[in-house]
């Protein structure tokens, strides 16, 4: 830890919040973004090239797999400038095949690759209760273990190289699909004469919402959607997972929907959580106040 440096590619809400944990750990963090604004004091580096011969340790955080890719490739990508042996995290929800198209760019250029996705919101990367999953050789999670044990309180060892986008997917898609039904669920009872006040407040009570489906159902209820994880990074995720699922031949109906309903909402609420979806269902409804 001790005189380490910890560059992160792509540096939004999550990865800031991690950052801060690390800092508080001791390490000292660099960061590279598009934008090149600085935040929290963090010096911002100029290229991805710059960031990999400064850091000691690179943790990707980029919303897709052509964000991550314009950051791995050309003159001041990533790979210009990675050192062999160098520990690359990608904490990044991408395809299977991104994960694994990293991983075999780890083998050829000689530096090590772990595919850590993470579950959780800003809430849980603030306080280091993120859910890391982890996908690559175990040798590598050893490697990077003392890091996700500073950004989150438990590490899931998933498997070879793309196990772990792959049960991310699976996680979101579970995520996703139960916020669609809980939207659902809410234009029932609004349109059937349901009492708004009383519809949100038992479905605050009830063991069948989820503690994380209840802080999306508050949201809505005070008609506010800040964004923990927005709408436009949900669609991308539940978009990843159709995919992925057309190819091994899984059948999710539900899911699938879900993809569509989100999809929509992405239209209109693409940089609001993703809860907004209940609160476009409310706007659709007869009695809604809203409409």
């Amino acid at each position: 830890m001790e005189n380490t440096t910890i560059g992160f590619i792509g540096y939004g809400a999550m990865a800031e919040k991690m950052a801060q944990n690390l800092k508080n750990a001791g390490y000292t963090i660099v960061a590279y973004t598009p934008s090149g604004k600085e935040k929290n004091g963090t010096q911002m580096l100029p290229t991805p090239r710059t960031l990999a011969e400064e850091a000691d340790i690179i943790i990707l955080c980029v919303p897709n797999d052509e964000a991550e890719n314009q950051s791995l490739y050309g003159e001041h990508g990533l790979l210009a400038g990675v050192k062999p042996n160098q520990l690359v995290i990608d904490t990044s929800t991408v395809s299977p095949e991104q994960a694994e198209r990293l991983s075999a760019l780890a083998q050829e250029k000689g530096f090590d690759a772990l595919e850590a996705p993470m579950s959780g919101s800003t809430p849980e990367a603030e306080t280091g209760n993120l859910i890391m999953l982890a996908g690559g050789k175990e040798k590598t999670l050893l490697r990077a273990q003392p890091i996700l044990d500073i950004i989150g309180k438990l590490t899931i060892y998933a498997g070879d190289s793309g196990a772990a986008a792959r049960l991310k997917l699976v996680v979101n898609g579970v995520m996703g699909a139960t916020l669609n039904v809980i939207a659902e669920g809410v234009s029932y009872g609004l349109s059937a004469g349901i009492e708004r006040e009383v519809l949100f407040n038992t479905l605050q009570e009830v063991a069948v919402v989820s503690p994380h489906h209840k802080r999306k159902l508050k949201m809505a209820q005070e008609r506010k959607f800040p964004s923990q994880f927005p709408t436009r990074l949900m669609s991308k995720d539940m978009g990843l997972l159709v995919s992925s699922a057309r190819k091994v031949g899984a059948f999710m109906p539900a899911m699938a929907m879900a993809d569509q309903a989100l999809a929509l909402s992405n239209r209109r609420h693409a940089n609001e959580d993703y809860a907004a979806l209940i609160g476009a269902m409310e706007h659709s409804v007869a009695n809604s106040s809203d409409k």
